[in-house]
C-alpha cells in the first residue's frame, strides 16, 4: 500500500502556567522586569550601543533568580516543563537539563529581534509576561530551508507543519520551548505598548 512517512519532525512545546498563583506570579514578573530594566544602567548602555529598541538584560545580568524571587519561582515552573519536553524529545539524559541563563526582554514599539539560534544550549524558550494587541509573534524557520534548492513554493493553504515559516502568538502566562538549534526571530513589534518576555537556555 502506498504511504507517505513523516520523518525528522521539529517539535515546539507550548503551555500555560496555570493553577493557584499563576496570575500573581505573572504580575510580580511584570513589576520585576520593568524595575530591573529601569535600574540596569549597564544593560541600558548595551542596548543603546547595539541599537536594540527596548531593553534586554542578556549582556548585563546573570543572577535574576537570586536578584528577584519571582524569577526563582518561574525557574521552578520551567524546570518541570523542560523535563516534560525532554521526555517528549526522547533525549537519553544521564541527568536533568539545568537552567543555564535567563534574561529579560522589553521590546518597544517598532523593535525587532533578528533571526538567530542559541549555541551551546540544548533547549531554549521564552515565557511571555505582556503581549499587547498587535505585538510580535515568535517566528520559527524550517531548519531544512537552506537545503531545499529548487523546491517549489508551498501553497498558501498548506498545513502549518508544511510551511517554511510558522508564527506562534502566545498569550501572557505562556511558555514556549524549542530545541536551541531551531532558528527563530521576533518581527517588528506593531503594538503601541511594550512586549515583555523572559527568555532562557537549558544546558
Amino acid at each position: 500500500m502506498d504511504k507517505v512517512l513523516t520523518l525528522f519532525a521539529t517539535q515546539v512545546y507550548q503551555a500555560r502556567l496555570n493553577g493557584r498563583g499563576a496570575a500573581a506570579l505573572n504580575r510580580d514578573l511584570h513589576t520585576a522586569c520593568l524595575s530591573i530594566a529601569r535600574d540596569d544602567k549597564a544593560g541600558q548602555a548595551w542596548c543603546r550601543e547595539h541599537g536594540y529598541k527596548g531593553y534586554t538584560s542578556y549582556s548585563s545580568l546573570d543572577d535574576l533568580p537570586v536578584r528577584a524571587p519571582p524569577f526563582a519561582d518561574l525557574a521552578r515552573h520551567l524546570d518541570r516543563h523542560v523535563a516534560k519536553f525532554a521526555r517528549a524529545l526522547h533525549y537519553g539524559l544521564a541527568r536533568p537539563l539545568k537552567l543555564d541563563s535567563i534574561w529579560i526582554n522589553v521590546l518597544k514599539p517598532g523593535g525587532v529581534h533578528t533571526s538567530h539560534i542559541h549555541p551551546h544550549s540544548v533547549i531554549s524558550g521564552t515565557y511571555y509576561v505582556a503581549t499587547p494587541k498587535a505585538s510580535s509573534a515568535l517566528k520559527f524557520e524550517d531548519p531544512r530551508l537552506g537545503f531545499m534548492m529548487a523546491a517549489p513554493a508551498k501553497r498558501p493553504n498548506a498545513p502549518q507543519g508544511a510551511q517554511p515559516f510558522v508564527y506562534v502568538a502566545p498569550a501572557p502566562g505562556t511558555v514556549i520551548l524549542f530545541e536551541s538549534w531551531l532558528r527563530h526571530e521576533v518581527p517588528a513589534n506593531q503594538a503601541r505598548e511594550d512586549r515583555i518576555s523572559i527568555s532562557f537556555n537549558y544546558a
